[in-house]
């Protein structure tokens, strides 16, 4: 066996019984010469590395390297490291020198646990062993995939009442590189069959994610502020930058009962009003002097707050 980051089961060269052989070189030789091609044949720009945990590390550096070097590009490179624990994830990007982002599996968990706890879970703590905490430059975020929806391998779908606030986590702050999961937007409905018997599955799409997208991509700019002072209730901003009209936002979501919280989005927007772009508070809140509100969520909910002038 190879030498491999992981340790789990003793040793996870071989996935399903199936292995190949990168400790011979006319194997590593003849992969990177499929990576040639397959680049010149489709025009890719980025690749996206299933199960890394079971593929030698030092060949992943090996093909990566090779490949930057001979296209002379910086292919933006994800990889699938299926682990609870943040501090496997580290030791792997460790391994491969910050090569390549990977998806953060621990802010799902985080996402999933919260979702079914509910009010008992302290959502202050929903960054707490996370790789967008410990590398945000290297983490990949995202809600749920096609691993973690009812019935599939990695079953640990995230309840639905959550996914609002869980998709504002990772759209809506500075730390991170989001992933939307394609049901999310689309929906999707299949069959499944457990034990002998049919199961109708439906993924629905979320409140307020194709306005989030919206806001991350014409308003997400400046500094940012953080209002995690609540085990229930927290809030962040980003004040926006002067460059970009009424750019800036409020956050605020609640897993319990609805509230409200003062937080500052700078000087810029005082004598504005900010509206709630996901439809569930109709009242405006007026930017005082000193650039701040109060930002109000209802039950359960995420409330995205911008600038009524700002232009989605």
């Amino acid at each position: 066996w190879e030498e491999m980051a992981e340790e789990e089961l003793g040793n996870f060269d071989f996935l399903m019984g199936a292995d190949v052989e990168f400790r011979n070189e006319h194997v590593r030789e003849e992969l990177k010469k499929w990576g040639e091609w397959y680049i010149e044949t489709t025009g890719v720009n980025a690749f996206r590395l299933d199960a890394v945990k079971h593929i030698s590390h030092q060949f992943i550096n090996e093909w990566i390297d090779h490949l930057r070097n001979h296209f002379k590009k910086d292919f933006f490179t994800v990889g699938e490291y299926w682990r609870h624990d943040v501090q496997h994830l580290l030791k792997y990007i460790d391994a491969t020198g910050g090569r390549i982002q990977l998806f953060d599996v621990p802010l799902h968990f985080n996402f999933y646990t919260a979702s079914r706890q509910g009010a008992d879970y302290d959502i202050r703590s929903i960054f707490d062993n996370t790789l967008v905490r410990e590398k945000p430059e290297l983490a990949i975020t995202f809600v749920d995939n096609h691993d973690t929806q009812p019935l599939q391998s990695l079953q640990s779908p995230v309840e639905y009442w959550f996914k609002p606030l869980a998709y504002a986590l990772i759209l809506l702050r500075e730390q991170g590189i989001p992933c939307v999961f394609y049901p999310s937007l689309y929906e999707a409905k299949y069959v499944d069959h457990v034990e002998g018997e049919e199961v109708y599955v439906e993924l629905n799409g979320i409140r307020c994610v194709e306005d989030m997208l919206k806001v991350r991509k014409r308003l997400a700019c400046g500094q940012q502020h953080d209002y995690f002072d609540h085990g229930n209730t927290i809030g962040w901003t980003r004040e926006g930058d002067d460059s970009i009209p009424n750019s800036g936002f409020a956050v605020i979501m609640t897993n319990s009962l609805g509230g409200e919280k003062e937080m500052e989005v700078g000087t810029r927007h005082s004598g504005h009003s900010f509206i709630n772009i996901c439809g569930n508070r109709e009242e405006k809140v007026l930017i005082d002097e000193h650039g701040k509100g109060k930002f109000y969520v209802d039950d359960r909910n995420v409330a995205v707050w911008v600038d009524a002038e700002a232009k989605l």
